[in-house]
């Protein structure tokens, strides 16, 4: 399979996708990334925002059997990776698996499930194995989880632990629809859009595991320059030193930039990666990493401001 091959299916993924999301093309965009690059993805935004709409249709589009739990405060570890059961009749213990036993998982509100039942994601995030009572089972391939949090509702809520948000490659900002979009919204579900039933609206499935499977193995062969590489380490080092942060960027989040990187790079139909790949993977991988000053958080800075001056400051290579 060719870059440009792979530019072609992301278009029509667009395509598709425009029949269900109106102006969620950039956060859609950066779900196939991460689904091609083999990460997970954070969404955030509030309530009513489609975020679960966008995890079903790229679902939908990618064949992949697809599972949702709901994260509460009483959920514990067993309701995601599923228990031993009995069984009278054989005398023997069957695993009853859980909805981790799936091909893309959404996690929705996972900050509403205390730290002991979010570690239960970390090994099969990680891995794509889970152990069970002294049994290790493989996961589907793909794997990808998708999770959700609401920015604005903290009650009730647990924070995500740093090991658990660095294994997200991507986090991803669904901000509200701007009056023209929420127009056609309007209209769509005015002439019969129904979001529970996508197969009603026409939407194709394109991609097989088969398929993301060849495409990883494109985007494996997408070369990467020697200046590149010292560009990522410059970008993660200077986050380290930043005076407006606590923490910066992880080794995990520097090879999550080179392999985003190649990845965006193939989607546009390059075998190599630019600087400009670069620069547009370093923001959703570094905002849920970043842990601000309270200086700088009173200056009115945030994640994505402090990005976007460490990248003005860091030398792009030639």
């Amino acid at each position: 399979m060719s870059p440009e091959a792979l530019q072609q299916t992301l278009a029509e993924m667009r395509r598709e996708a425009d029949k269900v999301l109106v102006g969620l093309q950039e956060p859609f965009e950066q779900l196939t990334i991460a689904l091609l690059t083999g990460g997970h993805v954070l969404l955030e935004g509030v309530p009513g925002t489609a975020k679960t709409l966008m995890a079903k249709t790229l679902a939908h589009l990618v064949q992949a059997q697809f599972r949702r739990i709901q994260f509460t405060p009483d959920l514990m570890p067993s309701d995601i990776l599923g228990t031993s059961v009995f069984n009278m009749a054989t005398g023997e213990f069957n695993l009853k698996k859980g909805p981790i036993f799936t091909q893309i998982l959404l996690a929705d509100e996972i900050n509403r499930a205390p730290a002991k039942t979010q570690s239960a994601l970390l090994e099969a995030m990680e891995e794509r194995q889970i152990n069970l009572e002294g049994e290790r089972y493989e996961l589907a391939r793909p794997f990808m989880v998708i999770a959700t949090q609401n920015p604005i509702e903290y009650e009730g809520t647990y924070p995500l632990p740093e090991a658990q948000l660095d294994r997200f490659l991507f986090k991803v900002i669904v901000e509200h629809a701007p009056p023209e979009v929420e127009v056609e919204v309007l209209r769509r579900y005015s002439m019969g859009f129904n979001a529970h039933e996508l197969a009603q609206t026409g939407l194709r499935p394109l991609l097989s595991a088969e398929f993301i499977a060849e495409a990883r193995a494109t985007i494996e062969r997408i070369t990467v320059e020697e200046g590149i590489l010292h560009y990522i380490t410059r970008i993660t080092a200077a986050s380290r030193r930043s005076p407006d942060l606590l923490l910066g960027a992880s080794t995990r989040a520097a090879t999550h930039i080179l392999l985003a990187a190649k990845t965006f790079a193939a989607l546009q139909g390059r075998d190599f990666v630019v600087p400009d790949d670069v620069k547009y993977v370093v923001p959703p991988i570094c905002r849920h990493r970043f842990i601000l000053k309270p200086e700088a958080e009173i200056e009115g800075l945030d994640a994505d401001a402090v990005t976007r001056r460490l990248l003005g400051q860091v030398e792009v290579p030639r």
